[in-house]
């Protein structure tokens, strides 16, 4: 393999719960009442572009969405500036092992940019991966396949069975597939488990990404 390319929040990243929090704050910020049912919900679409999260719950409102897309964007920063937000068990190592097998990492998120490097600094992650692209550096959030085939072009990679991604939520594995990636590898330590990520399209399913360079190590 040339490319990893991890997904962030409940992959790499151990979030605690401040994005589900951050989304109900961002509601709550721009006057629209709280889905009784919003957990479920939100479960149900974590992985996408949160702009696109939002307007499914508002029926297609976009304009309310973006609002409350800045909402949630500030509502979590304030947890990240607080250190709420961390580096999952060894998934920093794990990032400097697959760089030193020669695997490329891009890391990828449905944050915006802003967030994105607040959260990158936070962590210590300045100089860790080979790229960190987010939901503003495409058209299409996730399911698309835009985040996984941007890294593909942005880091030289020659074809797209030679890339892996990882991420777990269900919507991390369809935009896997959807870009025809070699490898896809459901994540068992964030939002989806194996009876949801079973349903997916994939080619392995691995308790934490910590299990990824040895997986890889014999496909380089």
């Amino acid at each position: 393999m040339d490319l990893a390319v991890l997904d962030m929040a409940g992959t790499t990243v151990a979030e605690n719960g401040v994005v589900e929090k951050s989304f109900r704050a961002a509601l709550e910020r721009v006057g629209v009442p709280v889905p009784a049912d919003l957990e479920q919900r939100f479960r149900q679409l974590r992985g996408g572009s949160k702009t696109d999260m939002f307007a499914e719950l508002l029926d297609g409102d976009r304009g309310t969405a973006a609002r409350a897309h800045a909402a949630f964007e500030e509502a979590l920063a304030e947890y990240v500036s607080a250190g709420t937000v961390t580096a999952l068990p060894q998934a920093t190592e794990t990032i400097r092992i697959l760089r030193g097998l020669g695997v490329r990492v891009a890391l990828v998120t449905g944050f915006g940019a802003a967030t994105r490097d607040l959260l990158v600094e936070s962590l210590g992650w300045t100089d860790v991966a080979d790229l960190v692209l987010c939901s503003s550096d495409v058209d299409r959030g996730r399911p698309h396949p835009d985040l996984v085939l941007t890294a593909a072009l942005r880091l030289s990679v020659s074809a797209m069975r030679r890339v892996a991604v990882a991420g777990d939520t269900v919507n991390d594995l369809l935009a896997g597939t959807n870009a025809g990636a070699g490898m896809v590898v459901g994540v068992l330590s964030g939002a989806h488990g194996v009876a949801e990520l079973g349903r997916a399209p994939h080619t392995h399913l691995l308790s934490t990404v910590a299990d990824l360079p040895e997986v890889l190590d014999g496909r380089i």
